[in-house]
């Protein structure tokens, strides 16, 4: 079958691009290609009674199908060029945030419109990072919730539907190229279109790269961020949840001067496992419905890590870690920071005794047999930096769940359009190693559906 324009991914990159196209060029016949399932099919199995731990499906609904690795994040879009990603760079910082604003207008409109924006700007609480040597990076934050998101996702989809057609559960084995033809190959069907955008988020990082090797596509090590989620009640960072929602801080170590970052704020959430090329490792959600609401709050400490000679694979770093936490916990693991500090393995027992109930069923184990000295120094640090500004924080009962881990694509090598050396061929969101966030990657598949209708 033949397209003018096939998108492979249903992320928040695909469906932007998908959609700006269907608005500015209706007569285009497009196809997008996700490996996942349906969104009213995207269901995780595991139930905290009779699955307790992931059972590796073969396409991991947390990860993949319509929506992305986003569907069931708690739907923070970040509109800002200080963090989220470099898009900034390729296509100007003022454009970049002029698509942020009009993919936050999209959400709002397909269900919402109701949810608030919040904003650093003038905050009492920069100043007071500032005091203790902590540094909030600017940004305003929509909050939709997991729930909310579901909905905005699910009334994007029903727009689209009928105007373009989704082959799900197939997904995308080899991208060839001939004559400015693009074959899109799956294991029994082959596609082909004069326009090909790339849209394969973080879990496609691998697949990536072999479609960048087969097709002579340059590529640069990007970095790899690694840590821990910290889960504590909610009342010790309400004075910044409440005014801020998602607070971005970085501190720089005494010990190494390495930065270290939070990362993906959820108050009142929960804490989730989260499934990588068949690793698991951790990540956190929250609801904008109160209903839903936990007593904990729940974010990443995050360092990044990155790679060039001899050794470039700071994914394949990340993984050794993540499978060395898989190893010893079959899973991900959890230790209380009194543990850690102490220098002994959480268990059980101490788990249930203590004063944050947690909300993942995680195996309690020691965290310090797992992450690097370096990298765990530097958390502890950064620990105690927030205790400062958030009195608590450093409790006995406060728990880290490990690892988390970030993986980035190796950084592809692409214009001002977002478009290899290829011409029709775009790589944007996550995989392209340049967006790191929900409103980078939705901005960026508004970009690219823009460039392909000016070049028409």
């Amino acid at each position: 079958m033949k397209y003018d324009v096939i998108i492979v991914g249903a992320g928040p990159g695909g469906i932007f691009a998908s959609y700006e196209l269907t608005k500015i060029m209706p007569n285009l016949n497009i196809a997008v290609f996700e490996a996942g399932h349906i969104l009213e099919k995207r269901k995780c199995p595991i139930d905290g009674k009779k699955v307790k731990s992931c059972i590796h499906c073969s396409s991991c609904s947390i990860m993949n199908g319509f929506g992305g690795a986003g569907a069931f994040s708690d739907g923070k879009y970040n509109i800002t060029n200080q963090f989220g990603g470099t898009l900034y760079k390729y296509i100007g910082s003022k454009k970049a945030l002029e698509l942020m604003y009009y993919v936050d207008e999209l959400n709002r409109k397909y269900g919402g419109e109701g949810t608030k924006l919040y904003s650093t700007a003038n905050s009492d609480i920069k100043k007071l990072c500032l005091q203790n040597g902590l540094h909030l990076l600017d940004a305003s934050v929509r909050h939709l919730g997991t729930d909310i998101n579901y909905i905005v996702l699910e009334n994007l989809y029903n727009y689209l539907k009928d105007k373009v057609d989704f082959y799900f559960d197939t997904p995308v084995e080899h991208v060839l190229y001939e004559e400015g033809i693009y074959t899109i190959k799956t294991a029994s069907e082959s596609y082909q279109c004069s326009k090909c955008i790339i849209s394969a988020g973080r879990s496609g990082s691998k697949w990536i790269e072999n479609v960048c090797e087969e097709l002579s596509i340059s590529t640069k090590s990007n970095r790899v961020d690694i840590g821990v989620r910290v889960e504590l009640p909610a009342e010790v960072f309400s004075h910044l949840t409440d005014e801020l929602y998602e607070s971005k801080i970085i501190y720089r170590t005494a010990k190494f001067e390495d930065l270290v970052r939070t990362f993906c704020m959820n108050p009142h959430g929960v804490v989730v496992n989260e499934n990588t090329n068949g690793i698991i490792t951790v990540n956190g959600h929250s609801y904008e419905d109160k209903k839903q609401h936990t007593d904990n709050t729940n974010f990443a400490l995050l360092v990044a890590k990155h790679f060039s000679e001899p050794f470039r694979d700071s994914n394949g770093y990340g993984e050794s870690i993540a499978k060395l936490s898989n190893m010893l916990g079959g899973g991900v693991l959890i230790q209380r920071f009194g543990d850690l500090i102490r220098g002994r393995r959480s268990n059980a027992s101490r788990i249930e005794e203590g004063f944050v109930t947690p909300t993942l069923s995680a195996t309690p184990g020691d965290l310090s047999l797992v992450m690097p000295k370096r990298i765990l120094d530097g958390i502890i640090e950064m620990i105690y930096a927030l205790d400062k500004i958030a009195p608590g924080t450093a409790n006995d009962d406060t728990l880290l769940y490990g690892v988390e881990v970030k993986f980035y694509n190796m950084e592809v090598e692409i214009d001002s359009s977002l478009e290899t050396k290829l011409k029709g061929l775009y790589v944007i969101g996550d995989c392209s190693g340049v967006t790191h966030s929900l409103s980078h990657a939705s901005a960026s598949g508004i970009h690219v559906a823009r460039c392909i209708a000016d070049k028409n």
